[in-house]
C-alpha cells in the first residue's frame, strides 16, 4: 500500500457527507436522509457508481439532480468520475425517510 492510497470506507463517507449537502428543491429534506440514495459503490480505482431514485418519475429535478449529485461527489480529490445510475424499482416511498427526516416533516 502506498502511501497515497485512500481507504474506499473512510471515502464512501466524505461521499455520504457530500450526498447530506443536496436537497430535494420540494422537500426540505437533503437527499440521502430522504432515502433517494439506493446504494454508494466505490472500487479500487476510486470510481463511484451511484444507484438513486427520484421522490417520482415526474420529479422536475429528474435531469438536474443525477447531475448535480454526480458533479458534487466528482469534486472530491479522491474521486476518478462518478457513474449515476436512476431506477424506480424499488419505487419511492416514505418508508425510504430516515428518523431525522421523518422528524424534520413532522411525520413522527
Amino acid at each position: 500500500m502506498s502511501e497515497t492510497t485512500i481507504d474506499t470506507n473512510d471515502l464512501g463517507e466524505k461521499i455520504v457527507r457530500v450526498l447530506k449537502t443536496i436537497f430535494d428543491p420540494e422537500i426540505p429534506v437533503d437527499i440521502y436522509e430522504l432515502g433517494l440514495i439506493y446504494d454508494v459503490f466505490v472500487n479500487e480505482d476510486y470510481e463511484v457508481k451511484i444507484l438513486m431514485t427520484l421522490t417520482s418519475p415526474n420529479c422536475p429535478v429528474a435531469e438536474s439532480l443525477p447531475e448535480e449529485i454526480r458533479e458534487k461527489v466528482k469534486s472530491l480529490d479522491a474521486v476518478k468520475d462518478v457513474e449515476m445510475e436512476l431506477t424506480f424499482d424499488p419505487p419511492w416511498s416514505q418508508d425510504l425517510m430516515s428518523e431525522e427526516a421523518k422528524l424534520e416533516l413532522g411525520m413522527l
